[in-house]
This record gives structure tokens, C-alpha cells and sequence, in this order.
């Protein structure tokens, strides 16, 4: 009896035990219940606040009942349809009937009826036009759950959605936009205008146009003002170059206003994560496409970062000299002597050697004389020592070198190095040259040319 009595309490206890578990344990129904639309008018913020700490399984159960209640809509928007194409066929009977009766009575009474079907229509399309932006709301809170489940699942293959949100992805394609019948005018006016008005329709994407293009505008200043304030925090450095400076800021205006054209999108509506996954995408087939241009690219880096010149410099680029115009990332604009442009791709530039005539402030300007062997040499030295000491263009610092430097065939060849300021660089070239032989004409110093005797010898036979 005692071993009864022991036995009788642990039976007890255990089923105690049990049926607090069972009730501590949600049921199936519970576990696969949605709680998000508990309230189908939720606004979307407080949706979203909802989600975040659902799991993708959760977020699934959700996404099926916001399905549910998503075809439910569709069903009364399509019964409402039947039921207009039903009421359209109702009064083209009784204005038939009208205009076959054979009493005005009869047809007077006739044409209330038709009125009176057409008002019962106008009141039926007007409950189309609500159920149109009920359906339009249930499929806001549907993209919301959707784009949660893609937050937590992560993008697929190619940057496209999970595969497990794809069928109420097409649901939605296949469900979305006002469906118009084109053989009732009238009907078709009333659900255009509906949508029109609609604060789900016309009002909601009217908004959302003002606020793309106020976001464009916005951002198109905002732009400006950040291009302003990089150039002017630029001017610290000023031994950045020119074309590194002007790559910083225009990059800085494009990529403010392209986060800018994102903004906008998203104001839009437009789901800016497939579209961003799609440039990364294509990016990869356009790199590979243009290989070349993406090799100027990193040539035009690498010539702005190291500044082997700037814009103004004369430069040597593929043997022909001009002056630096301006230069993109792909290439560089070359002003010729002869004033001709030369576009030159930065691959060229960069993978040779680049001759800056500009980049030192001071240049040396090398020059060759010759005399005659017969001449004055030490009277020559001096000739040649007085002009580059008068002339105002050369500098006393580093001195002017005049040498003796080879014995020719017809003549004795002195090297004449003066040293100019590079703008001044022609001016002492061409103007020491017409010197010396003006000097050496009046000295009777003669600049001897290459000569060859011929010596005529007759043969007799």
C-alpha cells in the first residue's frame, strides 16, 4: 500500500510536469501563426520594426500571410470586375428594351431603370477604386517582408533575389497596375481618376516624383558645394598638380551627386540593391571589354599621382613637343608648336620616356661655334664671353661656359653654355646666335663651311 501510495505521487508529479511543458510550448497553429498582420493597415516603418529580429524561417510565415491577404484583395477586385461587366450588360439590355417600347411610358420608365443601373455602377466602381489601393497598400507590406527575407538570406547567384521569394515576386508582377477596360470609356475614366486621386495611386507616386526631383536638385548643389570645399582644402597642398587637383574634385562632384541619383531612385520606390548588384555585375564584362581603355585608365592614375607634368608644361610625347592642354583619365590633350592638338592615350604616355622642358625653372641652352683654324682662339673665348655677359636674359649664376671642345674637318668648335630662365630659354637661344656671327663678321673672325677641293687631270693617249 505504502509503495502504491509513493508510486500514485510520482505519476502525479510527472504529469503535472508534462502539462506545463505542453503549455509552455506553443501549438502548431500557434508556431506558424503571422503577427504582423494582426493589423493589415500597419504603417511600413512600424512593419519594418517588426521584422528586424525575425528569422528568414519566421520571415517566410509572414510573407505567406501577407500573400493571403493579398490574394484575398485580388479576388474582391476581381469579383467587383465581373460584376461591372455584368451591370454593363444589365443596362445595354434595358436601353435595347427602351428603345424597342411601344408607349413613352413605358420608355420613360425604362430609362430610370438604366440610370438607376448606372448610378449602382459608378458606386461599384468606386469600391474597385478602393479595393485597387487596398491592393496597392497589401503589396507595399508584402515587398517590405520580402526585402527582409533577402536582408537575411542574402542575394543569389548573378546579384538576382533568393530563389524562395521569386514565386511572390511574379505573384505581385502578375497582380500589380490598374487593369483597364478599354470597350468601356466610361468605366476606364473612373478607374483612371480613382487611381488618379488615390493616396496609394496618382497622389502617392506625384510625391514621389517631387521628391526625386527635389533630391536630384538638392544633391546637385550639394555637389557643387563639395567640389567647392575640396578644391579649396587642395589649396593647402600646393604641390599637388594641377590635373591631380582637378581629378579629386570633379571625382568628388560626381560621386556626391551619383549617391545623390541612388536617393533618388529609393525615393522612387525603386530597389536600389538588384540595380547596384547589376552594375557590380556588368562591371566585370565592361572591364573585360575594354581592356585597353581600363589600361589608359590606370595610366592616367598613375601620370596624376607621380606628376611627371602639369598643364602649361612643354613636353616631348611620341617625338612630337607642345604644350599641355588639359588631360582625362583616358588621355591627354597636347597643344603642338605649330599650334596643332594632339589627343594622346595616357598608355603611351606613361609606358615611355617623357621629356618636361618646363618642369625646372632654370634650363641650360647648349649651343656649338666654329672658326677657322687659321683664327684668334683666345680672341674668340672673349668675343663669345662679352655677348653672354651683356645679354639681360642670362644668368651670372650658374656662369656661362665657353670652351674649346673638338678639333673638326673644317673647323675649331667651341661649346657655348649659357644659362637662362626657362620662358627666356628661345629668347637667348636665337639671340646669341645672331650675335656671334654679327660679332665674328665684325672681328674678322670667320665661321668656316665644309669645302672640298677638286683637282681636274688630263689624260693623254
Amino acid at each position: 500500500m505504502r509503495h502504491l501510495t509513493v508510486f500514485t505521487i510520482m505519476l502525479s508529479i510527472l504529469l503535472l510536469s508534462t502539462g506545463n511543458s505542453l503549455a509552455l510550448s506553443p501549438t502548431p497553429s500557434q508556431a506558424n501563426s503571422a503577427t504582423t498582420t494582426s493589423d493589415p493597415d500597419i504603417p511600413l516603418d512600424e512593419l519594418g520594426f517588426m521584422l528586424t529580429p525575425m528569422t528568414s524561417d519566421e520571415l517566410i510565415i509572414e510573407a505567406d500571410s501577407w500573400l493571403a491577404l493579398l490574394k484575398e484583395t485580388a479576388n474582391e477586385i476581381s469579383k467587383v470586375q465581373l460584376e461591372v461587366k455584368q451591370k454593363n450588360l444589365d443596362i445595354k439590355k434595358k436601353e435595347e428594351k427602351a428603345e424597342t417600347s411601344t408607349s413613352e411610358s413605358a420608355e420613360k420608365k425604362m430609362e430610370n431603370v438604366v440610370e438607376e443601373e448606372k448610378e449602382e455602377k459608378i458606386e461599384i466602381l468606386k469600391d474597385m477604386n478602393v479595393l485597387q489601393a487596398l491592393k496597392i497598400s497589401r503589396i507595399d507590406r508584402l515587398n517590405a517582408v520580402l526585402s527582409a527575407i533577402t536582408q537575411k538570406v542574402g542575394m543569389g547567384e548573378g546579384g538576382k533575389e533568393p530563389e524562395q521569394i521569386l514565386p511572390y515576386r511574379r505573384y505581385i508582377n502578375a497582380i500589380s497596375g490598374v487593369q483597364v477596360d478599354v470597350t468601356d470609356i466610361y468605366a476606364a475614366w473612373v478607374n483612371i481618376y480613382g487611381w488618379m486621386v488615390s493616396a496609394e495611386g496618382g497622389i502617392r507616386w506625384l510625391m514621389n516624383i517631387l521628391a526625386f526631383v527635389a533630391t536630384i536638385v538638392a544633391f546637385w548643389g550639394l555637389s557643387k558645394i563639395v567640389g567647392k570645399a575640396v578644391k579649396r582644402a587642395l589649396t593647402i597642398s600646393p604641390s599637388n598638380s594641377t590635373i591631380l587637383n582637378d581629378f579629386l574634385i570633379n571625382s568628388s562632384r560626381r560621386l556626391t551627386f551619383f549617391i545623390g541619383l541612388l536617393v533618388g531612385l529609393s525615393a522612387l520606390e525603386i530597389n536600389i540593391g538588384p540595380v547596384i548588384a547589376i552594375i557590380g555585375a556588368a562591371s566585370f564584362v565592361v572591364a573585360f571589354a575594354l581592356q585597353g581603355t581600363l589600361s589608359n585608365f590606370a595610366s592616367g592614375i598613375m601620370i596624376m599621382f607621380y606628376r611627371p607634368f602639369d598643364v602649361g608644361d612643354l613636353i616631348d610625347v611620341s617625338g612630337q613637343y607642345g604644350t599641355v592642354k588639359s588631360m582625362t583619365l583616358v588621355s591627354t590633350s597636347v597643344m603642338t608648336l605649330d599650334n596643332k592638338l594632339m589627343v594622346v592615350p595616357n598608355n603611351d604616355i606613361w609606358g615611355k620616356t617623357i621629356t618636361n622642358a618646363t618642369k625646372s625653372l632654370v634650363r641650360r641652352v647648349d649651343m656649338v661655334f666654329g672658326i677657322g683654324y687659321s683664327d684668334d682662339i683666345e680672341k674668340a673665348t672673349q668675343v663669345m664671353y662679352k655677348i653672354l655677359t651683356d645679354h639681360p636674359n642670362v644668368l651670372s649664376t650658374p656662369e656661362p661656359v665657353v670652351k674649346l671642345h673638338e678639333l673638326g674637318n673644317s673647323s675649331v668648335n667651341f661649346i657655348c653654355r649659357p644659362w637662362a630662365k626657362t620662358p627666356d630659354y628661345w629668347d637667348v637661344y636665337w639671340d646669341v646666335t645672331r650675335q656671334v656671327k654679327e660679332r665674328f663678321d665684325a672681328e674678322g673672325i670667320t665661321i668656316p663651311f665644309p669645302q672640298r677641293d677638286i683637282h681636274l687631270y688630263n689624260e693623254t693617249t
